[in-house]
């Protein structure tokens, strides 16, 4: 099946881990009723064994991408797909319908990752990340611009409003499309 003749579309939910990505995903699989799977692309890798090591210092695995392609490709080309993960720039571009950078305010990510009980080290990287905003311009570097939108996330309110945006962003992909 080629990637055109997808009758649903891929969806990336992106940030710095602690942002609400996986929140973000389930909700929208609840709000579209079915018609996207949530794929958590860390627990997948972790299932699969689509690692080369573990980084003992930064309590991480050793992602072998090419796996991470090779074991998600059959799925693309089917579409549905909502990926969740801290990196973006690892799918081909052709897969990739709406990239959706999470961010949130760096003092709250701290806390968020505090209560995660990740060391010291990686909260301070994460939070690195967040504040000069690494994963956004991962986005903007690997995607055409008209398909990187960045949601705040901050409140249990943003879920809402951020979902309900992605649901009609759905609903208009596959209007242009002629799907109902």
């Amino acid at each position: 099946m080629e990637i055109e003749e997808r009758q649903k579309p891929n969806i990336v939910v992106t940030g710095t881990p602690g942002t609400g990505k996986s929140t973000h995903a389930q909700a929208l699989v609840e709000a579209c009723s079915g018609l996207l799977q949530h794929i958590n692309v860390a627990e997948l890798i972790k299932q699969k064994g689509l690692y080369e090591g573990y980084d003992e210092e930064w309590q991480t695995y050793m992602v072998d991408d090419d796996k991470v392609i090779d074991e998600l490709e059959p799925l693309a080309q089917e579409g549905g797909l909502i990926l969740d993960w801290h990196t973006c720039d690892v799918y081909p571009e052709r897969w990739i319908d709406l990239v959706v950078v999470l961010q949130c305010d760096h003092g709250l990510l701290w806390k968020r990752l505090e209560r995660r009980n990740y060391p010291l080290k990686k909260i301070q990287e994460n939070n690195e990340c967040e504040i000069m905003c690494t994963v956004l311009e991962e986005a903007r570097e690997s995607y055409a611009e008209e398909i990187v939108v960045v949601l705040q996330s901050e409140e249990p309110e943003d879920v809402e409003s951020n979902v309900a945006r992605m649901v009609q962003w759905v609903e208009n992909w596959k209007a242009d499309r002629g799907l109902s």
